[in-house]
């Protein structure tokens, strides 16, 4: 395989479409690869387009503004993340970033409540550049939107009633998004945009430009160009689904090369996940699929979890140590 499949999600809507086919192909698209192109997703082009104008114009603003949001402010780990300070496979990412989750109130976990209660929270957003933020909260409802479909196909595909997950993606979801630079290369030795890893989520959403960078690993361990397409995103299988279909849908692992000496890159990703209080339960697939389930996949150093909000917390104070020494300090001891 040299390119990912694409899947136009309007036919999983469009009443003279053969649902069958397009279940089939969704399903081995899932399967067999785990990211393809969504085309036919209906986010308007004004949208597309305005959210990587904001994200120039951010980037763009003085460092003391973007520092003034830094995510070290932020028990949430929210804010803008200087180039070098996010962490993926121990290592440094060559990006900077903005993160975004949804616009709560803070919470601060009480006696015997979970230590994960400590992410929810407010976002923060630059004084200097207010329609950031409303053209930012209108993408990712439209990203929610997007991958809420797919994840109700994908329910279909996989021998369920299109609702099956609707029950976690209440107005509680935890879901999140970044808005990314990544900057030229350093060197030729170092081109680590962002390392190896797989999104620990049901889903997640990705808008990239023309530049191009992201790679997916195949079964072989070659790894495959994810090129940019018009008007199409790019969505793959979180770790979350690996757990509920018992591996018969894997999470795969993927990369973002550094764009060349002189050249940036833009991408905006988002990420489906439930509640913090979820805990994943396996669903029961039709006898032709469950067969073809593979298992849990076993890593010391990425252990899955079936309790999303623990799996979160794991995974922020993992790519932020800075940030989880500064708020989180008591977790660390007890977890040392």
């Amino acid at each position: 395989m040299t390119t990912l499949p694409v899947i136009d999600i309007s036919e999983f809507r469009d009443p003279a479409a053969d649902r069958a086919a397009f279940l089939a192909r969704l399903r081995h698209a899932a399967r067999e690869v785990g990211f393809f192109y969504v085309v036919g997703h209906g986010v308007p082009e004004a949208l597309t387009t305005g959210i990587f104008e904001v994200a120039k114009r951010f980037f763009a603003l003085p460092v003391e503004a973007r520092l003034a949001i830094e995510n070290l402010r932020s028990r949430q780990f929210r804010g803008y993340t200087r180039t070098g300070h996010e962490y993926t496979g121990g290592s440094p990412d060559w990006r900077e970033q903005l993160d975004v989750g949804p616009e709560r109130a803070a919470v601060e976990p009480g006696p015997g409540e979970p230590a994960w209660r400590g992410l929810i929270g407010p976002n923060q957003w630059p004084e200097s550049l207010p329609e950031l933020r409303e053209t930012t909260l209108a993408w990712q409802a439209e990203a929610l939107r997007v991958t809420r479909e797919v994840l109700r196909a994908l329910a279909a595909a996989l021998g369920q009633d299109e609702g099956y997950f609707d029950a976690w993606f209440d107005e509680e979801a935890a879901t999140h998004l970044k808005i990314i630079r990544y900057p030229g290369r350093a060197s030729d030795e170092a081109d680590q945009g962002v390392g190896a890893h797989k999104d620990y989520g049901y889903l997640a959403l990705l808008q990239q430009d023309e530049v191009g960078g992201l790679q997916v690993q195949a079964a072989d361990g070659s790894w495959i160009d994810a090129v940019p397409i018009p008007g199409g995103f790019v969505v793959n299988i979180g770790e979350m689904l690996e757990i509920a279909t018992r591996g018969y849908l894997r999470a795969t692992r993927h990369r973002v090369v550094s764009p060349p000496a002189g050249v940036e890159r833009f991408s905006v990703p988002f990420f489906l996940a439930p509640r913090l209080d979820a805990v994943v339960e396996p669903l029961r697939l039709p006898p032709e699929l469950a067969s073809g389930a593979r298992g849990i996949t076993e890593d010391e150093d990425n252990p899955l979890l079936a309790a999303y909000g623990e799996n979160a917390l794991v995974g922020w104070l993992r790519s932020h140590p800075k940030v989880a020494e500064r708020w989180w300090g008591e977790v660390l001891a007890d977890r040392a």
